[in-house]
């Protein structure tokens, strides 16, 4: 039997209510052998050989961070491309100014083609936003550049803009693309549904054999900074699942990679996606830190960051509609197939006519065959309704939210969106506390950065990119903000059993912080640094620099 090690820290925050702090943690092969102080462990220090580790005296120790939606293999794809966004991004080892009016946008652009010496060599970009950037088509890319392939990956990644070379170089045919559902053709456009003509051509390139391997690497560091020990691949196969599958196995399957990633693959639709007879086989492909459960993943509406949402009335500002990635009548037939399977089911909703949408196809799965702890979950949660908040405790769903929204676009999308009332009261993390609707926080890498204290710093503030409190009716308290980050996201993901708490029997998984969560300023919650974390008992410091 392998020797204890004994983690003393100058407290621990266990998220357990019934021992909520510690300062020793035991910790054999992986595993949580007890917490409490050295006296209370004593009994088991006297029985076994052991070590004291007085590394983490003078730091704080919490369950290590999840995230339970976020997609390691789009990261690797994005983190390819030059960042040009309306937001400030503190990437590994580099920080991205903002940009922010279309002048800027196109000059930056201009800056990045000049600067590369071969005039052929594709350029992509990501972050491009009409509210902040303007319209921009292939007619601007071309006035740029007609040689050099030039790919605009919109800010929401449902969407992307290509010019004339790029239609070239990725050998995409206009005649047979002309009047494609969800494609401009003419205007280089390529959004929801249609986008996957274009981004099987890209994701070919930029997740080629010899491409991956260095672009999963950055996606590694990218989750590590954030503190996480789990995070959740909430639309495996989105590319190419056998290819993402060898890309994780190549990047992840490791010693030095300080977290796990449990796959929640989506379902066929739109010609992308696995089909139902290939989800039962996945677990068997299941290793130490890359997991299958049964978990699947359903589309209702459009992006967010489009403002492609389904909306209720109003509507829209300016009149226009969103869009449906899978038409009602194709995701009621494939929930009730994965429900009757008896499969979780995750709903990517955004809009509250999507959230609709959900609920009411799990009330029709409910009457028809009803599953007790089903833990069926909207995703995003960007606009709804206080009523829907209700509804989705009375049918007992959860809820993984992107809080980000709140900070980037609550101030934008009251001026170019859907108005101030609901701008302000989007991801209504409040009405879901008030209904005691169980609920998680997510990045959806890279819709947010992947810090989940800064997600919890947005629950907890609600202040925006403006500098404005946005309906702090909709504030959770801290204890719900850290439970969204730790516990209640093992929960939404079906581990609760084996991380998201410091308990014994659970994995020794820790973030390790330089102050404690509980005694900063409300403020200060997002700047707390990060020592690094504990993976299953072996210390993973973060490189400085």
């Amino acid at each position: 039997m392998s020797r204890i090690t004994v983690f003393v820290a100058r407290k621990i925050r266990t998220m357990e209510p019934s021992l909520p702090e510690a300062t020793a943690v035991a910790v054999r092969d992986g595993s949580i052998v007890e917490v409490g102080t050295l006296e209370t462990l004593r009994p088991w220090l006297e029985a076994h050989p052991h070590t004291i580790d007085r590394t983490f005296e003078k730091h704080v120790l919490m369950p290590g961070f999840i995230d339970p939606h976020l997609h390691p293999s789009m990261a690797a794809y994005l983190l390819q491309c030059e960042f040009v966004t309306a937001m400030e991004w503190q990437l590994p080892g580099r920080t991205v100014a903002p940009v922010r009016t279309r002048d800027a946008f196109l000059a930056r652009l201009k800056e990045l083609h000049q600067a590369n010496p071969d005039p052929r060599e594709p350029l992509f970009t990501w972050g491009y936003h009409r509210d902040w950037h303007g319209e921009i088509w292939l007619q601007d890319l071309d006035a740029i550049s007609r040689t050099r392939p030039l790919i605009l990956v919109h800010r929401s990644f449902h969407e992307t803009i290509v010019n004339d070379a790029a239609l070239d170089y990725f050998e995409l045919d206009r005649q047979k693309l002309r009047g494609a559902h969800q494609v401009d053709i003419d205007r280089g456009h390529f959004y929801e549904a249609g986008n996957r003509f274009v981004r099987a051509k890209l994701s070919a390139y930029l997740l080629s054999q010899q491409r991956r391997g260095p672009a999963m690497k950055r996606t590694a560091e990218v989750i590590h900074l954030g503190g996480h020990t789990t995070v959740g691949d909430m639309a495996f196969g989105i590319f190419d699942h056998e290819a993402e599958w060898a890309g994780s196995v190549a990047a992840f399957d490791n010693d030095e990679t300080p977290f796990r990633v449990e796959f929640v693959p989506h379902v066929a639709f739109a010609g992308t996606g696995l089909r139902l007879e290939q989800l039962a086989a996945l677990p068997e492909r299941n290793r130490r830190r890359l997991r299958f459960g049964k978990h699947v993943k359903l589309f209702t509406d459009g992006a967010f960051f489009s403002q492609l949402m389904q909306l209720g009335g109003p509507g829209y500002i300016d009149g226009h509609d969103g869009e449906w990635l899978m038409a009602p009548e194709a995701f009621e037939k494939a929930a009730r197939a994965l429900w009757n399977d008896g499969y979780v089911i995750h709903v990517h909703c955004t809009g509250d006519l999507g959230v609709e949408l959900a609920l009411d196809v799990l009330e029709k799965l409910q009457w028809e065959r009803p599953r007790i702890n089903h833990r069926f979950t909207i995703e995003h949660f960007g606009i709804s309704t206080s009523t829907q908040a209700r509804r989705i405790a009375d049918l007992g769903a959860l809820v993984s939210a992107n809080p980000y929204y709140v900070y980037e676009l609550s101030d934008i999308y009251s001026r170019r969106g859907v108005g101030h009332e609901r701008a302000s009261q989007m991801v209504r993390l409040g009405s879901l506390s008030r209904n005691r609707v169980p609920f998680a926080l997510h990045s959806d890498f890279t819709m947010a950065p992947a810090r989940p204290l800064q997600n919890a710093w947005i629950a907890l503030n609600r202040i925006n990119a403006a500098g404005e409190v946005l309906c702090p009716e909709e504030r959770v308290s801290l204890d719900e903000a850290l439970r969204a980050i730790t516990i209640n996201a093992a929960y939404v993901m079906g581990l609760e059993h084996e991380i998201g708490s410091i308990s014994s029997g659970k994995k020794a998984d820790f973030t390790v912080l330089e102050a404690d969560p509980c005694e900063v300023a409300p403020l200060e919650l997002r700047d707390i640094p990060i020592w690094g974390t504990v993976f299953e008992g072996q210390p993973y410091p973060l490189v400085k620099g």
